[in-house]
């Protein structure tokens, strides 16, 4: 992965200095949780809450997060674009928080929504629509191994 590189670390940007937005400080026992990359990063899934589909995957960091624990939309961090971007605030297929969950590694969030139109850039309800690879699947063996 391309090394990114991160708004500076001044009381605009530091959750744990606050942001100046009014907005409650990401607690420090979560930022420590988070196992990010080498970019700061962590990689969030998102899922809408009512029917489980995984609608995308994107980038957080602790700006971001805090940001979604505390606005009750979703806010990631651009890694092409070097910023950070609110879903929905240009097309309008905003994601509505319904919960937030860290994995039990701390490297991964699930973040449950309220999908409003599509989530995809393409246009499509997911950033997965119609694009499944070829795959050999396989039945779990019944109880006796069969």
């Amino acid at each position: 992965m391309p090394s990114t590189t991160l708004p500076p670390n001044d009381a605009t940007t530091d959750p744990a200095r606050g942001s100046g937005d009014g907005l409650p400080a990401l607690d420090p026992a979560v930022a420590r949780a988070l196992k990010k990359d080498d970019a700061g990063l962590v990689a969030a899934v998102v899922q809408q809450y009512d029917t489980l589909e995984v609608l995308m995957l994107g980038w957080m960091d602790e700006e971001a997060l805090r940001r979604t624990l505390t606005t009750g939309r979703v806010t990631f961090y651009s890694r092409s674009r070097a910023e950070y971007w609110r879903k929905g605030d240009t097309s309008g297929h905003r994601q509505w928080v319904r919960g937030v969950a860290l994995d039990c590694d701390g490297d991964a969030l699930l973040v449950t929504v309220d999908q409003e139109g599509a989530a995809c850039h393409t246009g499509t309800r997911t950033c997965f629509d119609g694009r499944d690879l070829p795959v050999v699947t396989a039945d779990r063996p019944d109880t006796e191994g069969h």
